[in-house]
């Protein structure tokens, strides 16, 4: 050991500063090219499968809030009115309210604000409910569609089919008493037996929609485009308010606990 340090020294004094290997090293020999590693594959996002409406379906399935619907609806492209539109339009009001109101595709009003029953049909349905004691902020209330159709014509029955599979999710994540639907596309849309009824007394039907565990009293109403070109309808109209206001008087008052 003694030696071994005393050599070092002696190294040191000599101005040695580095180690060196054993052999000599030949630094003119060309240096072997390495092969560059090979770079990880990407990882392919597989795109959904299945027809629009299968993959609506799913999509729609997928959401346990409302949030989440909205997200999904906000993110699903396979519907062509999404291409079109200004905005998606959306639920809005109080998600614990017992009544559930549904409405025609969103019109020009609609698209350019992004909220249900904007404009003039929406003043009159303010006006409407001011009449039976109600405002639209005790009640839910969403369009049939999420998308306004191009120049506001009447959605196609596959463009409906394709949408559908959101308005029942978004019914079965509500859990409401009771819908009214305004208008006939909304109105036959949600209850095909209706068929193509447009007259006769205003009564509440059942409506069997997907995911909920058992049929609900639906009461289908005129449009309310219908109305303002037509006013005459509102009678119609107005006697299927009376019918709501009763159903709503008859829930609270069997809520009501005797002293």
């Amino acid at each position: 050991m003694g030696d071994s340090l005393a050599l070092l020294r002696l190294q040191v004094e000599w101005g040695a500063d580095e180690t060196i290997d054993l052999g000599p090293i030949d630094r003119l020999r060309p240096v072997e090219a390495r092969p560059a590693p090979l770079p990880r594959p990407v990882p392919v996002m597989e795109p959904p499968r299945g027809t629009p409406g299968e993959r609506a379906l799913g999509l729609a399935g997928q959401a346990a809030t409302l949030d989440e619907l909205r997200a999904a609806l906000a993110g699903f492209d396979g519907c062509a009115l999404r291409d079109t539109a200004t905005n998606l339009v959306f639920a809005e009001g109080d998600p614990a309210s017992p009544t559930l109101i549904i409405g025609e595709p969103p019109g020009r009003e609609e698209d350019r604000s992004g909220h249900v029953f904007a404009g003039p049909e929406g003043q009159l349905l303010d006006q409407m409910l001011a009449s039976i004691r109600l405002s639209r902020t005790e009640l839910m209330l969403t369009p049939l569609l999420p998308w306004r159709p191009p120049g506001g014509r009447p959605p196609s029955p596959g463009e409906i089919a394709i949408c559908l599979p959101f308005l029942h999710r978004l019914v079965a994540l509500l859990k409401p008493q009771r819908i009214v639907l305004f208008g006939g596309t909304a109105a036959r849309a949600v209850l095909p037996q209706l068929q193509a009824r447009r007259r006769g007394p205003r009564v509440w039907v059942e409506g069997n929609l997907p995911g909920l565990p058992a049929a609900l009293p639906c009461l289908a109403l005129p449009g309310l485009a219908e109305m303002l070109k037509n006013p005459p309808l509102r009678r119609e109209a107005w006697a299927g308010l009376r019918l709501l206001r009763r159903a709503i008087d008859q829930n609270l008052n069997a809520n009501v606990t005797p002293h």
